[in-house]
């Protein structure tokens, strides 16, 4: 028997091992100096460690669990998110709302509301049934299309990341007609080396026109990539009153 095999059964040997493990372990010990010494330091520490007095909890981590568990409380006491489809400039899209905030936009395929509802719960996490337009979501959207601009208030991300919730509120700072970079987002939200995850939160964006993340391209100037293709992507941009470079 070999010293590296004698030190991985200690702990077999202090539980249930064998009797032939055990008294292989033992001569062993009995032939070998320097695992003699080794395994008196480790009683050693281990004597030690058991003598040590149990550790207070931590006060800061009791409270961030206690915040944690109210946190998902509160995401399961939400209202169920309502989806209805509304005509637009672009075509009819799909908009989830809750109370008086928009918190889902899709432009993908209409003619399946229940997939369209299945694609926004798995998105949100949220529970999502079929509903009636009501009449502050048009002027919301009609608003949306006439000045490029929506009111802060009107959208609600409170079930994405803070990161994503950074990332794009920054999108939603660029002014319309205009374009900035994945890493300017970055920058802005104080992590200048979060690019390629700011990529990310655009590509996973609920809420796309009213969370322009059509206004961000590639540090080229590129339109990079749209969730909706790139021909979306520069109508969106040209309707604006951006210029696209030919």
């Amino acid at each position: 028997m070999r010293c590296r095999e004698v030190e991985a059964l200690w702990d077999e040997v202090r539980e249930d091992a064998t009797t032939t493990v055990k008294d292989a372990v033992q001569r062993h010990l009995g032939l070998c100096p320097p695992c003699q010494d080794l395994f008196s330091e480790y009683e050693g520490v281990a004597y030690r460690l058991s003598a040590l007095p149990a550790p207070e909890p931590s006060c800061d981590l009791a409270r961030r669990v206690v915040e944690h568990i109210a946190a998902i409380t509160a995401h399961e006491r939400k209202e169920s998110i309502i989806l209805t489809s509304v005509a637009t400039p672009i075509g009819h899209i799909f908009v989830g709302y809750r109370n008086d905030s928009i918190v889902f936009i899709t432009m993908a395929d209409t003619s399946d509301p229940q997939r369209v509802r299945a694609q926004a719960e798995q998105r949100l996490r949220s529970p999502v049934v079929l509903g009636e337009t009501p009449a502050w979501l048009i002027k919301t959207l009609d608003g949306f299309f006439a000045t490029w601009r929506v009111d802060d208030k009107s959208v609600d991300l409170s079930d994405l990341t803070p990161f994503e919730q950074q990332a794009l509120r920054a999108a939603a700072s660029i002014p319309p007609g205009e374009v900035r970079s994945y890493a300017w987002i970055a920058g802005k939200i104080g992590r200048p080396k979060a690019a390629r995850a700011v990529g990310q939160a655009m590509a996973r964006n609920p809420v796309p026109l009213l969370m322009p993340c059509h206004r961000v391209v590639g540090s080229s100037g590129d339109l990079h990539n749209y969730g909706y293709g790139l021909e979306m992507k520069a109508r969106l941009l040209t309707m604006e009153g951006y210029r696209l470079e030919r």
